[in-house]
């Protein structure tokens, strides 16, 4: 009798995946850039409010302009990676993002943190899409959402030890320390470039064109002509006139919300609402990395497939509202309850958060339109912006003024945004059915495929 094959771990598959020289300079360098990331996060606010002197609600104010810079910057990162060279736009980005983390060591009053902040947020997003419209054109299929899931989750792994680096400069608690800290972060995301400049020159490939060239008479190409066809084609690729891809991102915008559940309502909640030690919440962090570096590559595979990606995301959809469900029966228990609840509620929460991510890249892939790729992704990491700037309130107005009821309204907003998300997956899935058949995938997605 035969046996079946062990299936490959984690990091075989990880390990596997790196054989692609886009993807391995790309995990290389996120693994090293975002420790400083990681460092930079532990740091920030306790370094404006002790080292900076700004209070509170300043602090806040520098906070909320740096996510707003991003809205914007978001959408011109995607843009640019269509017009100029993503590799070279990439580079660039990642130095000034780098520069604009040791910049911070200067800042000395509300105006300098603030014009800083906003310069930081603002290249980190643009950054983003910019990555996201090279993955978006190097790869196809799974392989693109796969290689998207292998970032996410060298991401946290990197994020987790910065963490643990910057925790040092709390411990120590002097400005030293804290600008120390701060000035190893923007090295290490400066170390990061370094390995970007190994991207080959394939992922400066240009879009597909929009218009075919316009002859003359004799048969000759009409430059003047063909740029005018050319730009007048372009606006029917828009994303902006893809009503379909604009409620997408619409959707997972509002499910993205669930990130501030755990970094804001989850600390708070169980400080002022629970009988559970505030430690819990560090255990509800590693929990959640955790859960996003063993599951995140196994669970995206076949999220490329439109109705894989749309069931996943229903899944992610009722399982986030019945977390939101669990935190809320936290209150009142003993503490031994209260922790064993908030738990519960945090791994049901990871495996939604991971789930729903890979249902939102192999949508936002393979809903877009390849003529202008990174346009789109720009969109896409846009719209995540605006969830992340305005979570903090949406979860504050529910959840944490007004109790289970709140945490009843937050989860049936999940609940609606991921079958949202379902229902435009299964008519697109319609859709392609009906199309002819598609040609086979090309052999970068064979080899860069992260699944066994």
């Amino acid at each position: 009798m035969t046996t079946a094959p062990a299936r490959p771990s984690s990091a075989t598959r990880l390990m596997s995946s790196l054989t692609d020289p886009v993807l391995r300079a790309l995990v290389v360098a996120t693994m090293i850039g975002r420790v400083g990331r990681g460092i930079f996060l532990t740091v920030t606010v306790l370094y404006f409010t002790f080292v900076v002197g700004l209070p509170a609600h300043e602090v806040a104010l520098v906070l909320t302009l740096a996510s707003a810079a991003g809205v914007l910057s978001s959408f011109a990162g995607g843009w640019l990676a269509d017009r100029v060279r993503a590799r070279r736009l990439l580079i660039g980005l990642s130095i000034a993002d780098g520069v604009g983390l040791i910049a911070y060591v200067f800042a000395g009053d509300v105006a300098t943190a603030l014009v800083i902040a906003v310069s930081v947020g603002a290249v980190e997003q643009a950054a983003n899409s910019t990555r996201s419209a090279i993955i978006a054109r190097a790869f196809t299929g799974e392989a693109r959402v796969g290689a998207r899931a292998v970032l996410r989750a060298v991401t946290n792994v990197s994020i987790a030890v910065g963490s643990g680096i910057g925790a040092l400069a709390l411990a120590l608690g002097t400005p030293e320390a804290y600008r120390a800290t701060i000035v190893l972060a923007g090295a290490a995301s400066l170390l990061g470039v370094t390995r970007l400049v190994r991207l080959p020159r394939s992922v400066d490939a240009p879009a597909p064109r929009a218009a075919e060239p316009v002859t003359t008479a004799t048969g000759s190409t009409d430059a003047t002509a063909s740029v005018r066809a050319e730009r007048i084609a372009l606006r029917a690729h828009s994303p902006w006139r893809d009503p379909r891809y604009l409620l997408l991102t619409l959707l997972s915008a509002v499910f993205g919300m669930q990130f501030a559940v755990t970094n804001v309502g989850v600390p708070l909640w169980v400080a002022h609402s629970t009988e559970a030690p505030t430690v819990v919440v560090s255990a509800v962090l590693i929990l959640n990395t955790t859960i996003v570096v063993l599951f995140q590559v196994p669970l995206s595979r076949g999220t490329h497939d439109l109705r894989v990606a749309g069931r996943v995301s229903a899944i992610a959809a009722w399982l986030m509202a019945g977390a939101c469900v669990v935190y809320a029966l936290s209150a009142g228990l003993p503490a031994w309850g209260a922790v064993a609840v908030v738990l519960l509620a945090a791994l049901t929460h990871a495996f939604a958060e991971v789930l729903s991510q890979a249902g939102g890249w192999g949508l936002g892939f393979e809903l877009a339109d390849p003529v202008r790729a990174g346009t789109y992704q720009g969109v896409f990491g846009m719209g995540y912006s605006i969830g992340a700037m305005c979570a903090p309130l949406v979860v504050t107005a529910t959840a944490l003024e007004h109790g289970l009821a709140g945490w009843a309204v937050l989860g049936a907003i999940f609940l609606a945004s991921g079958l949202g998300t379902w229902a435009i997956a299964r008519s697109a899935a319609r859709g392609v059915d009906r199309m002819p058949s598609q040609p086979p995938a090309t052999s970068r997605e064979a080899s860069a495929s992260v699944g066994p």
